[in-house]
């Protein structure tokens, strides 16, 4: 690829894609606008199976000059309100050293892209508050905190584990 930056839906069936997917999703856990930590072995050795067997799995692999630099892990939803599919960005992450280079602009352009080829009627994802470098890419790509009407404010996202 002699530097060349490509974004690929990986194919999970595929070794290599495998391979980076799990070191990609590794590096962004240990980051602290990820999990802060490291994911347990027992996690990332079931990762690509439990992937795999999501049917609405969607994971996009950003690769310069042939090494894997950043991640999207996505999954189709469906938007009620508009009786058409959603697409949520459950993880994005681009290496550090590869940061600032308008690569996670790249990522999420393909990502909108394929939403847009599956019909989808928005593209979703969470950030955490004080990620505000995250936050500016998101918002340099059109997302925004989620309003539904003029009166109901904005959208929070909650989450109770189980």
């Amino acid at each position: 690829m002699n530097g060349k930056i490509e974004v690929i839906e990986a194919d999970l069936g595929r070794a290599d894609h495998a391979k980076d997917i799990l070191a990609l999703t590794a590096a962004y856990a240990l980051d602290p606008m990820g999990n802060g930590g490291a994911l347990p072995a027992s996690v990332l050795d079931q990762l690509i199976e439990k992937l795999r067997s999501h049917p609405t799995t969607k994971v996009f692999l950003m690769y310069s000059a042939g090494s894997a630099v950043g991640i999207a892990t996505c999954f189709v939803g469906f938007s009620t309100f508009r009786a058409r599919p959603l697409l949520n960005v459950h993880d994005f992450a681009i290496l550090s050293d590869h940061r600032g280079k308008g690569l996670a602009r790249q990522l999420l352009d393909a990502v909108e892209a394929r939403a847009r080829e599956l019909g989808c009627c928005k593209v979703t994802l969470e950030v955490q508050e004080n990620n505000v470098r995250a936050r500016r890419v998101y918002e340099r790509s059109g997302l925004r905190q989620a309003v539904y009407g003029d009166s109901t404010g904005g959208a929070l996202f909650y989450a109770k584990d189980l």
